[in-house]
């Protein structure tokens, strides 16, 4: 109830501030014809492009919908081929997508980590929290290609590294929704790796979850107990089951309307291209952006929006 409460709040005070943007653009335009100043019709036009866009932004989330739209995210970043490249890559795409997530005022928890033999990740599962993050995230699961210059390589050859993406949302009382029969879990605990105190580090606390039908396995060790590792990752895993659902009702309604629609975890939907030239390209729309290093620090609304759009 709190968190409904909040959210009609801030949709009041989006209400009120476009109000006063209106108020101010009329006045000024009032003030320019009484004191014959054009400057002020400038002051005016910024005015209302900033509402413009404000309420563009405002109409698109209210094309979010879908069930779980406004849910949390679950996102896994996994190294594809291309050995050290593609976990160096993975690190990148990482470091993105958290970039993203904090310039829409998000936030987010790593749930597990894999580090990379010599450098990057192998893995890295984290939740996403905040209204929509869902219904935004979805449109990144897939592929994604990076062409460069290896680092890695003595000889400055080109290298073509792959890296993929899951999303699935994050459903509060999801044991309402699936579920999921004790036999099916195999739980096993461990020590976690990495900075946390004794605790972490003597007592087993991280867990390892394998389930039998689909084989999906999920390590968490956010917390530093092991129930509530226990609770989280079978949250997590409630939630991959449920977009596994998901996809197969979008494959059979594709194909039911004789669509050749690939909706698959592993289609490739976007090249980053760092050399020879510059550009990132989303292939399922034609999107594309010349300013890499502005996309790698978290710009990547307008490949999302296109792709939601479409």
């Amino acid at each position: 109830m709190s968190k409904k409460l909040n959210e009609a709040k801030s949709s009041l005070e989006k209400i009120k501030n476009w109000d006063t943007l209106l108020d101010d653009s009329n006045t000024l335009v009032e003030l320019s014809e009484e004191e014959h100043d054009p400057s002020l019709l400038d002051e005016a036009s910024e005015s209302l492009k900033k509402l413009s866009d404000e309420l563009e932004k405002w109409e698109f989330q209210k094309m979010l919908s879908g069930e779980y739209d406004e849910s949390d995210a679950l996102l896994t970043v996994n190294a594809g081929a291309g050995g050290t490249d593609a976990q160096d890559w993975a690190q990148m795409l990482l470091r993105m997508y958290i970039r993203w997530a904090e310039r829409k005022g998000w936030h987010v928890d790593i749930i597990d980590t894999s580090e990379g033999d010599e450098a990057g990740i192998k893995s890295c599962t984290f939740r996403v929290s905040g209204k929509y993050a869902y219904g935004y995230a979805k449109a990144e699961k897939g592929v994604h290609r990076l062409v460069r210059i290896s680092p890695f390589n003595a000889n400055g050859k080109r290298q073509t590294s792959f890296a993929s993406l899951e999303v699935s949302p994050v459903i509060e009382d999801c044991e309402k929704k699936i579920v999921i029969p004790p036999d099916e879990v195999e739980f096993e605990t461990m020590r976690s790796g990495g900075a946390g105190g004794q605790n972490v580090n003597k007592v087993e606390t991280a867990v390892r979850l394998f389930h039998k039908p689909t084989g999906i396995v999920i390590k968490c060790q956010q917390e530093r107990s092991q129930l509530k590792n226990k609770e989280i990752a079978m949250q997590l895993l409630a939630s991959k089951l449920l977009e596994m659902k998901q996809q197969e009702h979008e494959q059979k309604v594709s194909e039911l309307k004789g669509e050749v629609m690939d909706v698959n975890f592993g289609s490739q939907i976007r090249s980053y291209v760092f050399h020879p030239y510059k550009m990132v390209k989303d292939l399922r729309t034609g999107y594309e952006m010349g300013n890499v290093d502005a996309v790698m620090d978290g710009d990547i609304d307008g490949f999302i929006e296109s792709y939601l759009k479409k």
